[in-house]
């Protein structure tokens, strides 16, 4: 009698990464954090009491195994342990209230006195209320104000030992203690930190008329992510399947810098990230929104085996085209429109998308399906519903 045979998330993704059919297309999820509450209450699913040592929030991880998600993340901010020293005196420590969190991963954020958030850069947010939820808005750029070098330097800079990376294993005991899914650990971002450490106008002046300041910023965030991601592909003792990284570096019609200027301010950065994975022969995805298509051939070049998000209204990003002119060499993560199809969209419309990307994207494997970013808190959820029909993901179709 003939069986079917169960097939892991983690043994789907990786087979559609290596760009073969596997037996349905992968899914991966992230959303604003109105979205998961709103799907919890949707599916009946309790919240889990959450104490200053959770490192995920298992009620949101129950809602993935429900949606029968195939991918998890593991992030570098679950670890950060700074010393007092390095804390506002009067800062509280908050690991699950931000806005910014898109996945079950707690995000490290001090909250001071006067209710800003901040990172362990030190970027500071404030919260900024919209009609359907909450968001981070940047508040204070700590490094507008340098002029030299010094300054930049004196900057609190965290520290490699900052982070506690002995938490790794038992981490992945309780999130996935049979490596069952899929997963990817998140390096951080370089340029888009940078710029906002100095402010964006500020930034790309200086790029142009002194760039030793925004380079050297750029280069002690990589020096650290470095160090970081190598302290935990040790920890993460070959359970780790993909390292993944983001910089926006493009708007709806173009890049946000030249093609020269990232070669020679940008790149060398990207290329030790994606270094430190590749000496785990690990694979790499890399995030950008927008229009990212002139950046591609390097990218692939560099080392990056998935690109995200595949925003299909940004110039030069038509799905069917990146495909047959990169598919053999590149594998797409994302393609379903945040802005319009998902939050405005029927069902039959969703479908229809999801559909076209899973025959198209999809073609002989080389597909994850998701958001082109985050699900936004004004998207219906019976169209997130239909988008993780089970029967939709059928590649034979």
């Amino acid at each position: 009698m003939c069986q079917d045979i169960v097939v892991s998330p983690r043994n789907r993704v990786n087979t559609a990464l290596d760009h073969k059919l596997p037996d349905r297309t992968p899914v991966d999820f992230l959303a604003v954090p109105e979205i998961w509450e709103s799907l919890l209450n949707l599916y009946n699913i309790p919240p889990a009491k959450l104490t200053p040592s959770s490192m995920f929030d298992p009620s949101w991880e129950q809602l993935l195994q429900k949606l029968e998600i195939d991918c998890r993340v593991i992030s570098y901010d679950q670890f950060c342990s700074p010393p007092p020293s390095a804390l506002h005196p009067k800062g509280l420590i908050d690991w699950f209230s931000s806005p910014g969190r898109s996945t079950p991963n707690r995000m490290w954020r001090q909250i001071t006195p006067d209710n800003l958030l901040c990172d362990i850069w030190g970027r500071q947010f404030k919260l900024a209320n919209h009609p359907y939820g909450t968001y981070e808005e940047l508040s204070k750029y700590p490094l507008e104000a340098a002029t030299t070098l010094t300054d930049v330097k004196d900057h609190p800079w965290p520290e490699p030992d900052w982070w506690d990376f002995s938490l790794v294993s038992n981490l992945l005991d309780q999130m996935d203690k049979n490596d069952t899914y899929h997963i990817r650990y998140r390096i951080g971002s370089v340029f888009e930190v940078a710029w906002q450490l100095a402010g964006m106008e500020k930034f790309f002046i200086d790029l142009i008329i002194d760039p030793k300041l925004p380079n050297y910023i750029m280069e002690r965030l990589t020096d650290i992510y470095v160090e970081l991601t190598e302290q935990f592909l040790a920890a993460g003792r070959g359970r780790i399947d993909m390292v993944y990284f983001y910089d926006d570096l493009a708007s709806q019609e173009s890049l946000l810098i030249s093609k020269d200027m990232w070669k020679k301010n940008i790149r060398p950065h990207h290329a030790r990230l994606i270094e430190v994975a590749k000496s785990h022969d690990l694979k790499v995805m890399y995030h950008c929104d927008g229009a990212i298509h002139p950046l591609i051939p390097d990218l692939i070049d560099l080392g990056v085996d998935v690109l995200n998000p595949i925003q299909l209204d940004a110039k030069g990003m038509d799905p069917l085209k990146l495909k047959d002119q990169f598919g053999n060499r590149l594998c797409f993560h994302g393609g379903i429109d945040i802005i319009e199809t998902l939050p405005r969209g029927s069902v039959s419309d969703v479908q229809r998308e999801a559909k076209t990307h899973i025959r198209e994207l999809g073609k002989d494997g080389g597909y994850v399906m998701a958001g082109t970013h985050h699900v936004q808190a004004d998207t219906p959820l019976e169209n997130i519903q239909a988008l993780y029909d089970l029967d939709l993901r059928k590649t034979s179709e």
